[in-house]
């Protein structure tokens, strides 16, 4: 008799499918888990995962938990409710700022539900590693994360409860951290291979994780809140808030004395370049904001944007806001929409740009007088800038800083993200351990995340078609969808069919629902999206079912003999 665990009848199955999208669901993800009945929504953010939606979540564990095992990765499990006092040490517990649970326990100490548990790790391992004969180790846990998303949108895509594969790696030189970082890397890829993902890695920023080199994986679809640039000449990829741009110094003795231009009521780039006549690529941008309440400008080319979310992350963990009409009171030499950084970049504010304002550079930009330009303004000449940061929105096109070709752009999910952390933690906790010339040596660490339950969403995204979903094998519900196309005698063989490719090792779903019409279930069958679909119909009697291919529609009459060979082969 066949394993009652690999055999599933939907008679006895709690699931609800649904005819149509939901009101609230834009992205296919969300439409298609809702539909098909694998999630169902509890509250803004806050997702049920059903039975068969839990198979498909505890699939994609299992292979991303295999990998990390092989890698010499040691599964543990720490709390989802945590203590204040570690995150304040590390300075997120202001960093993370609104994106945070916090909560107080009766005896009004503070707590805060886990969003990433750096902390935590590095604090077992002071506890539990005092030798460097201890390290190296690789710790992981895969568990629910918690952050207060404003705005929790496309289903299981982005909520603020989500299961996440979480590792960290310990080591006592830069070089082991190289070879932990190389070993996730490839784990990372193995996964995503075996989960049948398109992605691709590209470079990424730290940001207030901190640490030197990041890379993220990301899966292209159109739901993707990410974007990112590949290059069609070379193998560059990166994050468009890790773009680079490389821009040669220039030379400027040929520009003339500066030039104060009458400009009334040209206090935008657009106003400026129409009354002079000039492309706004001639004119200087300057942005102003704060920079944890400090004034900086900002300067790019006019026909360019900041980035504020690339500005956040170079500046992190500072925040960034934009200044406002009461930040120029009583600051007379910052006159609104007409800010140069000509005698004022370094004295009034800090002055970064772009590298595009390359020295040597000449630009018309404001004269900090109202209504008032300057024309021949020369970067290194006439103002110095203290930072060159890439902070432009990236745009078609623009050159790939490998090789000069133009840069494509796309969108996409992030799935997973690797960093080289070093020490940032380990000094916040004081994590030493005697090294082998008997003195305290400070661990480097590594941080190497999976979004688990976002792969669920981000393989509805790219494998769906325009019936429902179409699962990888490896992370489907079943093997096989035995639909029993009729009434006793289909259902008969349906059950036997499915007893038998259940003895043979397969994961079986068996509609066998009564009073469930032929047409609902084929329907069903289309939408649930199990790799293989076997239909007893109306050659029932003679002992022939129909095995279809769920990705490519290819049908093929078999006898019940041939199919269970061939599927289980």
């Amino acid at each position: 008799m066949a394993n009652a665990a690999q055999v599933q009848r939907m008679s006895r199955l709690m699931i609800k499918t649904l005819r149509e999208d939901p009101a609230d669901a834009e992205t296919a993800s969300h439409k298609l888990l809702v539909r098909a009945g694998y999630v169902r929504r509890s509250s803004a953010g806050i997702w049920t995962w059903l039975p068969l939606g839990k198979k498909v979540l505890e699939n994609v564990s299992r292979i991303v938990r295999e990998e990390m095992d092989a890698i010499g990765g040691q599964e543990v499990l720490l709390p989802a409710l945590l203590p204040k006092e570690p995150y304040e040490a590390s300075g997120r517990w202001e960093e993370y700022g609104d994106l945070l649970f916090r909560l107080k326990d009766r005896k009004g100490a503070d707590y805060l539900l886990g969003p990433t548990h750096e902390e935590i790790f590095t604090l077992t391992v002071k506890d539990q590693c005092t030798s460097y004969k201890d390290l190296p180790v690789i710790l992981y846990q895969i568990q629910t994360k918690y952050r207060d998303e404003a705005r929790p949108r496309s289903g299981v895509l982005r909520g603020r409860e989500f299961q996440m594969k979480d590792s960290y790696s310990f080591d006592t030189t830069d070089e082991g951290l190289a070879q932990s970082y190389a070993l996730h890397r490839e784990a990372y890829q193995k996964i995503f291979a075996r989960l049948g993902l398109d992605y691709r890695i590209v470079s990424a920023v730290s940001g207030a994780m901190g640490g030197s080199a990041s890379e993220e994986f990301l899966a292209p679809a159109q739901a993707g809140e990410d974007t990112f640039v590949d290059c069609p000449e070379c193998d560059y990829a990166a994050n468009t808030e890790a773009v680079t741009v490389k821009v040669a110094a220039v030379d400027g003795s040929a520009a003339g004395p500066v030039e104060e231009l009458d400009t009334p009521d040209t206090p935008t780039i657009e106003t400026l370049a129409g009354h002079l006549g000039v492309p706004a690529s001639a004119t200087l941008k300057n942005l102003l904001v704060k920079v944890d309440g400090e004034i900086v400008a900002v300067g790019v080319p006019g026909d360019r944007e900041v980035d504020l979310g690339k500005l956040g992350e170079h500046l992190a963990p500072a925040t960034v806001e934009l200044v406002t009409a009461e930040d120029f009171v009583d600051r007379p030499e910052l006159v609104r929409g007409y800010v140069g950084p000509q005698g004022l970049a370094g004295k009034s504010f800090r002055y970064i740009a772009d590298p595009r304002i390359a020295s040597g550079t000449s630009w018309i930009t404001g004269a900090n007088k109202e209504g008032k330009h300057a024309r021949n303004v020369v970067a290194g000449r006439d103002f110095e800038v203290d930072d060159y940061l890439d902070v432009v929105v990236v745009e078609p096109g623009d050159p790939c800083p490998n090789c000069g070709a133009g840069l494509r752009i796309d969108r996409a999910i992030e799935i997973g993200h690797i960093f080289q952390l070093g020490r940032k933690y380990a000094d916040a906790f004081e994590l030493d351990v005697l090294g082998q010339n008997g003195k305290p040596t400070r661990v480097t660490m590594g941080s190497y995340g999976i979004g688990v339950s976002r792969a669920v969403a981000a393989l509805a995204e790219q494998t769906h078609d325009a019936s429902g979903l179409c699962w990888p094998r490896e992370v489907a519900p079943a093997d096989v969808h035995v639909v029993a196309a009729g009434k006793a005698k289909q259902t008969e063989l349906a059950l036997s069919v499915g007893e038998q490719l259940g003895a043979a090792g397969l994961r079986v779903l068996v509609d066998d629902r009564a009073g469930v019409s032929p047409g609902v279930k084929f329907t069903d069958a289309e939408l649930l999206g199990v790799p293989t679909i076997v239909v007893a119909g109306r050659r029932a009697g003679e002992g022939v079912v129909e095995v279809k291919d769920r990705r490519t529609g290819e049908r093929e009459e078999l006898t019940v003999e041939e199919a269970v060979a061939r599927l289980s082969a």
